[in-house]
């Protein structure tokens, strides 16, 4: 089928009419076709350019946005992209607040775009002064001819995917579609495309997917809003309720873990060539879901590629991130393993300040029955003190007992990354260095021993 036939005034006349793609391996043995709407095609790279160009333009048209006017969002990084592209174009500013979760890609092309980005802390409260939406509100109010786009609670989100979104499914199916499964952050994705298809035919059924420790799916049971707990997939789920999501749209709610979401986007891109994010992840995951329950070749599932995998090189396609977050199966062992297969009762870091006595310090090999301890100040090690040579010295010279180790103590531990293979240990370890202290984010988190290697390679446990 041709395509772009015809040269387009601007790069925003090149948004929406996204493929449907048909999904081949990952469904492997269900019998329900799935197809996506692979909205990576938009300019930006992912369905919230709809939004931010209709955001704009509803501004414009109400008379809330002049020339030179100030663009202000809060946003996980897709919706910035998408307002910022419209902007550019347009000639408008922009300042968007982001949660300090958010891979760094995001802030990078935001920045790139010609955008001010101001990071914000994730771990807060939906109502503190520092919450990403709460920042960007007072950024707005405290500026002339500027606007806070709001996603979450403007009525254009969900009302442009009923114009856009749901009628290019409908077609793009020839209005066989019988499921649409896509997961909310804001809610305007599924909220209007879902009313539309709805429309056209009620017997649709609408299932929304939901990230673990998302509060949606519970509110939806119980329309008691909870806290919620911290999770890694972006863009999708939230600690609020946006009038944006229209809860009476959606039939069913499947909850996806993180694991599973991030190795499905894995799945989707080596495959079947489709590189997307961790809430296609999500978004996928709850389709196959539907769609082996269905087990219906009659049926058929459209679910949404949100964005591309490129804003996620530094997390879901980065292998150590993933193993720093459980979030991977790896065999292979490393250090950070073996310090947490160490089974006993003691601390997985014993440690002396450098002002503490040397008897403070016997007193503490004693007490958990080691041999040696590091010295530690601040996040590194300093130093680090033997059992056999302080009572060595101690015999000859009882008043060293009230010394402080920082005067008696030796050279420090090496230090070693937790994600080190745990053969790196064979050769740092020796009679002169009987240990190694475990460095994660940069702080030590533990010590290994040449008794711990050797337990470890005997397999001893």
């Amino acid at each position: 089928m041709p395509q772009h036939t015809k040269p387009y005034g601007t790069v925003l006349e090149t948004i929406g009419w996204t493929p449907l793609i048909r999904i081949n391996k990952v469904t492997h043995g269900v019998r329900t076709p799935v197809y996506a709407k692979a909205e990576f095609f938009n300019p930006g790279g992912s369905v919230k350019d709809r939004i931010g160009l209709a955001m704009i333009e509803a501004a414009e048209r109400e008379g809330r946005l002049k020339p030179g006017g100030l663009i202000v969002e809060a946003t996980s990084g897709n919706t910035g992209v998408g307002l910022a592209i419209a902007a550019a174009v347009k000639g408008y500013r922009c300042i968007f607040t982001m949660p300090d979760k958010m891979s760094q890609e995001k802030a990078r092309l935001l920045r790139a775009l010609g955008a001010e980005v101001i990071i914000t802390p994730t771990a807060v409260p939906p109502d503190h002064p520092d919450n990403y939406i709460m920042k960007g509100r007072a950024i707005a109010a405290a500026h002339e001819n500027a606007i806070f786009a709001d996603q979450h609670y403007n009525p254009v989100n969900p009302d442009v995917h009923y114009h856009t979104t749901g009628p290019e499914i409908w077609e793009q199916t020839s209005g066989k579609v019988t499921h649409f499964v896509c997961a909310p952050g804001t809610g305007g994705t599924v909220s209007g495309a879902g009313r539309y298809l709805k429309e056209k035919n009620p017997k649709i059924r609408v299932v929304a997917g939901d990230p673990a420790g998302s509060i949606y799916a519970e509110y939806a049971k119980t329309q008691v809003k909870s806290e919620g707990e911290p999770y890694k997939v972006e863009g999708i789920g939230g600690d609020k309720i946006p009038t944006s999501l229209h809860w009476d749209v959606i039939d069913e709610w499947v909850v996806v873990s993180d694991k599973d979401a991030m190795q499905m986007a894995r799945r989707l891109a080596k495959e079947e060539g489709l590189f997307a994010g961790g809430s296609t992840g999500v978004n996928v995951v709850a389709a196959l879901d539907v769609a082996r329950r269905l087990d219906d070749p009659k049926a058929l599932v459209v679910t949404v590629l949100a964005d591309t995998g490129e804003r996620y090189l530094s997390k879901v396609y980065n292998e150590e991130w993933l193993r720093e977050n459980q979030l991977i199966e790896d065999e292979r062992p490393t250090v950070g393993r073996l310090v947490a297969a160490k089974r006993n009762e003691s601390p997985p870091l014993i440690h002396v300040a450098p002002e503490a006595s040397v008897r403070q310090a016997l007193n503490l090999m004693t007490t958990y029955n080691v041999s040696q301890l590091p010295v530690i100040e601040g996040d590194d090690g300093i130093g680090a003190v033997s059992e056999q040579a302080l009572m060595a010295r101690a015999i000859g010279q009882p008043k060293i007992l009230d010394s402080p180790v920082r005067d008696v103590m030796d050279s420090p531990f090496p230090v070693v990354d937790s994600h080190s293979p745990v053969a790196s240990l064979t050769t740092l370890l020796s009679r002169t260095t009987p240990a190694a202290l475990v460095r994660r984010d940069g702080k030590v988190v533990g010590i290994v021993t040449r008794y711990d290697l050797l337990h470890q390679l005997a397999g001893i446990r």
